[in-house]
């Protein structure tokens, strides 16, 4: 297989600059559509949410550890806790199951 390098960084380079350019050609004025606002306010928690649940599950030895971690976070943050302390939760549980099982 002959691999181009130059041409994948050209490509990857074109894109990468038109996400960030077009937004800003094509809307001049404020968007004041409520629905395509909102959209554009939650993409970054589900792009986010999206790259990091299957990471929880699999970062793991053992599948039921990244399970328990990933309701304990849920948990600590529906009882208001910080990110710092939600964090710290899932790994100590992931620690202490993964010394058990």
């Amino acid at each position: 297989m002959n691999h181009n390098m130059a041409g994948y960084l050209f490509v990857m380079a074109l894109v990468t600059y038109l996400i960030r350019v077009l937004p800003l050609t094509l809307f001049r004025k404020e968007i004041k559509n409520v629905t395509f606002r909102s959209f554009l306010h939650y993409v970054p928690f589900v792009t986010l949410s999206v790259m990091t649940v299957p990471a929880i599950f699999f970062a793991t030895t053992n599948l039921w550890a990244g399970v328990a971690a990933f309701f304990i976070a849920i948990f600590l943050a529906y009882r208001g806790r910080s990110l710092f302390q939600v964090a710290a939760g899932a790994c100590m549980v992931v620690f202490i199951l993964e010394i058990i099982i």
